[in-house]
């Protein structure tokens, strides 16, 4: 997306539009601090649907990889992104219920005029990433050095006992 496109929120579930195309991660630029190169491109897509409710509803799909820094080793590893989301909108004064509440199962979000896409695909790409991105195996940085430091607390050990 080279220029903003902007849906409101509330027509597009009532029309039930689509629009899919590609974001630049470049362009994403609260990602920027969390990646460790912002090349490359991700695939979305955005259909708008009713929900039982009656509400506006948006489920985004979100494709790709982004170069992560993994926070055990400090190297980069490729994130596969496989984002599924479902947004449901709701009036300003509109109460939910309880259940509505607990369900994990959809995200509920106030209705927006001019909802800017790339910053929604920014959003939720935001909240799906770990918190401390990591390899599923790899050693700490100087691991093998440090079992060979000597433990500050053996020098202790060996003075107990020589007490004068």
């Amino acid at each position: 997306m080279s220029r903003p496109v902007v849906i409101d929120s509330q027509e597009f579930g009532r029309e039930e539009g689509s629009l899919q195309g590609e974001v630049l991660v470049a362009t994403l630029t609260r990602l920027h601090d969390l990646l460790t190169d912002s090349s490359g491109s991700l695939s979305f897509r955005i259909d708008g649907r009713r929900g039982a409710s009656g509400r506006s509803q948006l489920l985004l799909t979100v494709d790709g990889s982004l170069a992560l820094c993994c926070q055990r080793c400090l190297e980069a590893y490729e994130y596969p992104l496989h984002l599924r989301s479902l947004l449901e909108f709701v009036g300003d004064e509109e109460d939910l219920t309880q259940d509505e509440l607990e369900d994990d199962a959809k995200d509920f979000l106030p209705h927006q005029n001019a909802l800017d896409v790339a910053v929604l695909v920014e959003d939720e790409i935001l909240l799906a990433l770990p918190t401390a991105p990591r390899h599923e195996n790899c050693a700490l940085p100087g691991g093998r050095m440090e079992a060979a430091r000597v433990s500050p607390f053996s020098v202790l050990a060996g003075l107990q006992g020589k007490v004068d």
